[in-house]
């Protein structure tokens, strides 16, 4: 799209307010509303902003940023239409005060020096991630953890009472291009998840926190708080992003493809699964990013904390899905939607193209139920197991020099130092399991 077709569309649509989108290094939106007097200034990158006020961002003698849109991200807001007026929104990468100079700190920014990188290796990522979340009542505008419904996986109205809800999503989200796969009730009461079609990776993850944002903005209209907190509530299902991925060759081809090979799986691509395992407990500080996000990776329910790979089982980390050809991939099920999805897809990238390029061999896949084998049986198996609190996993990323190396020096550092704070927060609170287990008998 060019700066006159999005022009043109201001004044078809009659667009009155114009959001300048970016995102923190924790993957929150944030964004500069103009009026339609200052669309032109905006789409020329000549808009500034604070960047003082950004957590992670820069230093308040270093305040002044620049924001340049991306065309190709332009979108009318179906929801914003008032009295005839409408609103659109174009994400923006983040330069530095001199306007020519990319920021370090800018999530986008980062991932997109990181596919930059792949392609002087001959590749570019496609990605399809599978986002779940609950929809909750509220209660004085406030979010709780109640749902009416009493559905499960794939049940259909009246038990699913979020279905209204969700097509409205739906609709929404095609309406700003989306191509919609599937939708459907997730296995636990108020859960849900739709699917949308793959991208490549700077795509799908503007595609990721637009959808997390509208489906925020939807649930709101039907009185609903909508969460992609990965354990909201003890003894059910958590929501995860179970995050499809693949290389593709720049002559369009899937690298992952053979179909000669054994389950037709190219070496690159065994070579990508031998590169995540081997730094999966590193990344997953960045893929599982909360106190919350180690809830879920526990045994006994679907999300996978064994470091093992299967064409079949789903109870290992990585799992190939069946389809091949130009649909040949790899789906790594630890991810949660918490996640910033520049920074976790960049980590990903790298962690299977370390493998790649240092010619890593793939261990044999696992295909029993591991929740089913002995721990000596793990061991035996050299399956290893992704860390079981933030702490750990903070321990793991910060000794991988891939982690360093994907980010950069300023995302590394500062979103080190904001997750330590995190975890040294929540070790030191007293909970409410503490008072009931303990007060009344100590």
């Amino acid at each position: 799209m060019t700066k006159k077709e999005i022009l043109e569309i201001v004044e078809r649509e009659n667009i009155h307010f114009f959001r300048l989108q970016f995102v923190d290094i924790f993957g929150f939106m944030k964004n500069v509303a103009i009026p339609r007097s200052q669309i032109e200034k905006a789409l020329d990158g000549k808009m500034m902003f604070d960047g003082s006020s950004i957590d992670g961002f820069v230093r308040i003698n270093e305040s002044d940023m620049y924001l340049k849109p991306d065309f190709s991200t332009f979108r009318v807001l179906p929801w914003r239409k008032k009295d005839g007026r409408g609103a659109a929104r174009i994400i923006c990468d983040v330069y530095k005060a001199d306007g020519e100079t990319p920021f370090e700190g800018c999530p986008r920014g980062n991932l997109r020096r990181v596919l930059d990188e792949a392609k002087k290796d001959g590749f570019t990522m496609n990605v399809g991630p599978e986002c779940e979340f609950f929809l909750f009542s509220l209660e004085d505008d406030e979010p709780t953890t109640i749902t009416h419904d009493k559905a499960g996986y794939f049940s259909v109205d009246p038990e699913d009472y979020g279905i209204a809800c969700r097509r409205e999503i739906i609709e929404t989200l095609e309406q700003m291009g989306f191509e919609i796969e599937a939708s459907h009730h997730e296995v636990a009461e108020g859960q849900h998840e739709i699917n949308f079609k793959y991208a490549d990776a700077l795509s799908c993850a503007d595609n990721v926190v637009t959808f997390k944002w509208v489906v925020k903005t939807i649930a709101r209209k039907y009185g609903l708080h909508a969460t992609f907190m990965p354990k909201p509530v003890f003894g059910i299902n958590g929501s995860g992003m179970h995050t499809n991925q693949s290389l593709f060759r720049l002559d369009g081809s899937n690298a992952f493809f053979d179909p000669e090979a054994p389950l037709q799986l190219s070496d690159t691509a065994r070579q990508y699964i031998a590169g995540v395992l081997k730094n999966a407990r590193s990344f997953v500080a960045v893929t599982n990013p909360l106190v919350n996000s180690y809830k879920r990776l526990v045994p006994g329910y679907e999300a996978p904390v064994y470091v093992a790979w299967s064409a079949s089982n789903r109870s290992a980390l990585v799992r190939i899905p069946a389809a091949r050809g130009m649909s040949t991939r790899v789906e790594v099920r630890c991810p949660d939607p918490t996640c910033n999805p520049y920074l976790a897809f960049a980590m990903m990238l790298n962690a299977g193209l370390d493998g790649v390029r240092s010619q890593l061999e793939c261990p044999a896949s696992t295909d029993a139920n591991i929740f089913a084998m002995t721990g000596q049986e793990k061991v035996e198996a050299g399956i290893a197991s992704l860390p079981g609190s933030l702490a750990e996993a903070l321990d793991e990323f910060e000794k991988n020099p891939l982690s360093r190396a994907t980010l950069g020096d300023h995302i590394f550092e500062k979103y080190l130092e904001a997750k330590r704070k995190e975890w040294d927060e929540f070790r030191m609170a007293v909970t409410n399991w503490e008072l009931d287990t303990y007060l009344g008998i100590y």
